[in-house]
Order: C-alpha cells, then sequence, then structure tokens
C-alpha cells in the first residue's frame, strides 16, 4: 500500500479522483476517501446500517475491501470506546455519500481523518447499489482501490489487480493474532477460566464471557495444547477470524476434543471445529456480512437477527446425525435465507460452535444467550 496526503471535500480542499477495479474488468470511479494511494484486498459487501467502527476494526476483515451498503457513513464518527481491536484491519473502504460531519457525543473525530490516520485507502462517490448486485451476482473477488491526481490506464491497473493473492488458501490468523498471551479478568466473583484461542479476536467476545464470571486466558494462534491446559481451564473456546479454514493446524482443537474439555467456537471457530470432527469447508459465493441475517436454533425453534461476517462455511448435512471422531453431531442453526450451517452441537460431549456473532457489540443481541449455553456446559462438567 502507498499512501499521500489525503482530501478532505468538508474542509474544502481538493479531493483526488479513485477508481476501483474488480478482476473481472468492471471499473467504478469516484473521489479518494481516507489515504490517498493503492490498495488490495477481495471484494466484500456488509448490509449493516450501523456498527461501521466494528466492522472496521474487526480483525475477520483482514485483507478485504468492504463496501458498504448503507449509502450514509460516518454521520457518528468515531469515537475511543468501540474499536473491537487496535487498529483498523479492512484492506480498503468503500462508500457512497460520506458524512460531512459528525453528530454523535461520542464523536471523537471524523471517520474520513481515522482512515487517514491509520493509511486505509478508501473510495467514495460511486454506486454502492450497483456494485453490490454485481457481487451478488458474480461473488466476491480480487479489487484494487486506486486514487490520486495521475493513475494509470484500466488495463494497466487490471493487470495489477489479478496478481494480487486470493482469499481460497490464504492462512491468515497468524498476521492478526495477540503476540503475547493476556488475561481479561472476571466482572465479579470469579466462577470459571477459560482458554480463548486467538484467531482474530474480537476485543467484546472476552468481555462478555468476563460478565459471566468467567477468566479469560487469551492465547496467540500459534498456542499448544500444552499452553492450554497450563492456565488450568474450565473451558475452552475458539474465536472468529479471516482466511482459509482449511489452512488452520487442527492438533490443539482435536486434542481439548479428546479431553472432553467443553468447547465453544463462533465463526472461523465454528469452521475450525467443524473440520476437526471431519467435515469439509467451502467458500461461499459472496459470504454473509452485516447485523440483520436471520438464523434459526434448530434446538429450540427460536429464530434470531444475528450479526455475520464469514465468507466460508461448514459442508454437514443438515437433517441427520453424523458419526465422527468425537462422538454424534448435528446442525444446531441454520441460516433462513439460503440454509447455509450456521451451528454445530456434539451429543455425546461439551462442545458447540456456531457461525455468526453472539458478542454483536454494534447488535443484535439475540445470540447473547450462547454464552450462558457455554457457563452451562462449564458447569455440568464441573459437577
Amino acid at each position: 500500500m502507498t499512501i499521500s496526503n489525503p482530501g478532505h471535500a468538508s474542509k474544502g480542499k481538493k479531493v483526488s479522483p479513485a477508481v476501483l477495479v474488480l478482476e473481472d474488468g468492471r471499473v467504478f470511479r469516484g473521489r479518494a476517501y481516507g489515504a490517498v494511494g493503492e490498495t488490495f484486498g477481495e471484494a466484500v459487501f456488509n448490509t449493516g446500517m450501523s456498527g461501521y467502527q466494528e466492522t472496521l476494526t474487526d480483525p475477520s476483515y483482514h485483507k478485504q475491501v468492504v463496501v458498504m451498503t448503507a449509502p450514509h457513513v460516518g454521520n457518528t464518527g468515531v469515537n475511543d470506546e468501540d474499536d473491537e481491536s487496535g487498529r483498523i484491519w479492512v484492506a480498503g473502504y468503500v462508500v457512497r455519500d460520506p458524512a460531512r460531519v459528525p453528530s454523535s457525543w461520542r464523536s471523537r473525530r471524523t471517520l474520513a481523518d481515522e482512515l487517514v490516520r491509520q493509511d486505509v485507502v478508501g473510495i467514495s462517490g460511486i454506486d454502492t447499489r450497483a456494485l453490490t448486485r454485481h457481487l451478488r451476482e458474480r461473488g466476491a473477488m480480487r479489487v484494487g482501490i486506486f486514487s490520486g491526481e495521475t493513475l494509470a490506464d484500466d488495463a494497466t491497473l487490471l493487470a495489477r489487480v489479478k496478481e494480487a493473492p486470493e482469499m481460497t488458501g490464504a492462512s491468515l490468523s497468524d498476521e492478526v493474532t495477540t503476540t503475547e498471551a493476556y488475561v481479561v479478568p472476571a466482572i465479579g466473583e470469579k466462577k470459571f477460566t477459560v482458554a480463548a484461542l486467538d484467531l482474530g479476536i474480537k476485543g467484546m467476545t472476552p468481555h462478555r464471557m468476563a460478565e459471566r464470571g468467567i477468566e479469560v486466558h487469551v492465547l496467540p494462534s500459534t498456542a499448544t495444547v500444552e499452553d492450554v491446559y497450563a492456565v488450568n481451564p474450565d473451558g475452552f473456546f475458539l474465536s472468529n477470524g479471516p482466511g482459509d479454514p482449511s489452512t488452520v493446524d487442527l492438533t490443539v482443537v482435536r486434542a481439548v476434543l479428546a479431553r472432553r474439555t467443553p468447547l465453544f467456537g463462533i465463526c472461523f471457530g465454528n469452521q475450525i471445529l467443524g473440520r476437526a470432527l471431519g467435515f469439509g469447508t467451502y467458500k461461499l459465493k459472496y459470504g454473509h456480512r452485516g447485523i440483520n441475517q436471520p438464523v434459526q436454533d434448530r434446538t429450540t425453534g427460536k429464530v434470531e437477527v444475528t450479526a455475520h461476517n464469514h465468507g466460508f462455511a461448514v459442508d454437514a448435512p443438515l437433517d441427520k446425525v453424523s458419526e465422527t471422531p468425537f462422538g454424534r453431531a448435528e446442525v444446531s442453526h441454520v441460516c433462513l435465507n439460503d440454509q447455509v450451517v450456521e451451528g454445530l452441537q456434539l451429543l455425546d460431549q461439551p462442545a458447540f460452535s456456531v457461525q455468526y456473532h453472539p458478542e454483536a457489540a454494534a447488535g443484535p443481541h439475540d445470540a447473547a444467550y450462547l454464552f450462558d449455553r457455554f457457563v452451562s456446559l462449564m458447569e455440568a462438567e464441573r459437577a
């Protein structure tokens, strides 16, 4: 990524032209938003009407250029409380109409200024509805955003986009994980200890567990079985994260299952559990990203509106119990839009996972009960 000085129309400065080039050759022209320069990644769209700060700082978006389907973005500015990690992770940002002035009492700076500060190249003023429809029809694909006063011709830019790596086969967890283990203490009385494998964990996740009296030991993605059990855990947690689940080493997860330690996984963690059980994973055409995805909990029949961010899914049978090396398993949750597997549970030992985000800091909060379900598993195992 190369960066130069930004431009802000709201401050009376000249705004550089920008162009977005998809790997299938479609081109969108607009204005620079955030840093000026170039960036590459996988083009994906997010349907959330709010919570853009959580989206930007979610490590699961590493190497992805996020297209916001909501036309007006940035109206609440950026604050110091809502980040899900220590930095913005998106590779690029695409909006139609950026807010000129933030209007939230919590705002500390504009979104445009924060994108500049963190060297995130974006583009505004394009038809994001047309771009989203294109991605829905053609699928997620590689993309480049280029901005500045002098741009190469479209054919040259397209050739550079096609040189960028694809998401399939990408091993990214080690690029976003914590470099050192750390502890999030329980809020109030400590009831349990959980070892959480950080594959790209969001800050709200250990907080949700801490609210329930859990002391969370967040471990790097490279943690060994010995590292996990050195904290004497009552439970084990598999976090969300970016990349292709087929690239992840399953040694630790299978060891945890063999010891019957209560296990809970979300998002990428659902895919990792699925692969540890012997199921395959596959890449979705354009993925699920946003805060309005309907999912049915098949164990209760309840339908939840949930927050998603994933481009891969587990290939498991929806209507039968499967035999695995760790006992019987079944699909516990399913997406009502397209019947994609949204959750797994083992029937003979304490382990389950979901494909979405029950911590959902920006909402909705329909799935927060899953943390209570994890607590119940640990209580039952202790008893």
